[in-house]
């Protein structure tokens, strides 16, 4: 990702899935739907061909999950992307496997990983094939949320192939005030686990977000996020809108995201 004038090889971590995840999981044979929906304001005006630049895109993801087990989820993205231009665009579909602690674990922390396989069209991913692995450390009580997912991105194919992981680490800290709760969630593109990035190049962005805690089985969320340095992309706005499919009667669904994810549309 770059700046307005500033053109490097590299993206902040999901421009599509832009979230934290908080180690909860739809019960067994229980489906989730959610829609994330993101537009990126301002920034990044160059890329390297074939890529388009992120300015000015909208982003639409549909996320379809089921519950398999007490620790095990499966889901998928279905993305679309409209550019600059008005062009509409296919852009890519991602399966995930999401294993977690079982509910009643502990009273407060809970442990996770989540597996996902992605292929994107290049004009979105020159690499097309990508393999995100993402650890979830999350501690919760009745006021207060903390997430943190340190994230490692292999692609598959293409020139980055051989280049080794990225690392590209997520935080989230959010306070319940009533039917609501108010956070920050951040997020950072750090470059190869062994070879990070001069600062200058580094993505690190900064979201101000609220996460409506108060409609049974929906979910609705919000946040606006700024770049915090020059090769990152200026102002996004995203948005959750979900759905969870848990019965009456059934264990409550997570405070945040009845998903099992906290946060509001991934980067």
């Amino acid at each position: 990702m770059s700046g307005a004038l500033v053109a490097v090889d590299v993206r902040a971590g999901d421009p599509f899935e832009i979230q934290v995840y908080d180690a909860t999981a739809n019960a067994p044979g229980v489906p989730g739907l959610e829609l994330h929906l993101n537009y990126w304001a301002t920034g990044e005006r160059g890329s390297d061909p074939p890529q388009v630049p992120l300015n000015g895109q909208f982003h639409a993801t549909l996320e379809p999950s089921l519950g398999v087990l007490p620790f095990w989820e499966l889901g998928a993205y279905l993305q679309a992307a409209v550019r600059s231009d008005g062009e509409l665009d296919w852009a890519g579909v991602k399966l995930r496997s999401k294993f977690v602690t079982p509910p009643g674990w502990r009273a407060h922390w809970r442990l996770g990983v989540n597996l996902e396989l992605g292929y994107l069209p290049p004009a979105y991913d020159h690499d097309r094939w990508g393999l995100e692995v993402r650890p979830i450390v999350a501690w919760q009580d009745d006021d207060w949320l903390f997430a943190f997912n340190p994230i490692v991105d292999q692609p598959l194919a293409g020139s980055d192939a051989s280049s080794g992981p990225s690392f590209q680490p997520a935080l989230k800290a959010a306070r319940s005030v009533g039917p609501i709760a108010i956070g920050l969630e951040y997020y950072a593109t750090l470059g190869d686990l062994t070879s990070p990035l001069p600062l200058r190049e580094q993505e690190h962005l900064l979201y101000e977000v609220l996460d409506v805690l108060s409609l049974p089985r929906i979910e609705l969320s919000a946040g606006v996020g700024e770049g915090l340095t020059a090769a990152s992309a200026g102002l996004v706005l995203k948005a959750v809108f979900g759905y969870s499919f848990e019965p009456s009667g059934g264990p409550p669904a997570a405070r945040s995201n009845p998903d099992g994810k906290s946060g509001t549309s991934a980067l």
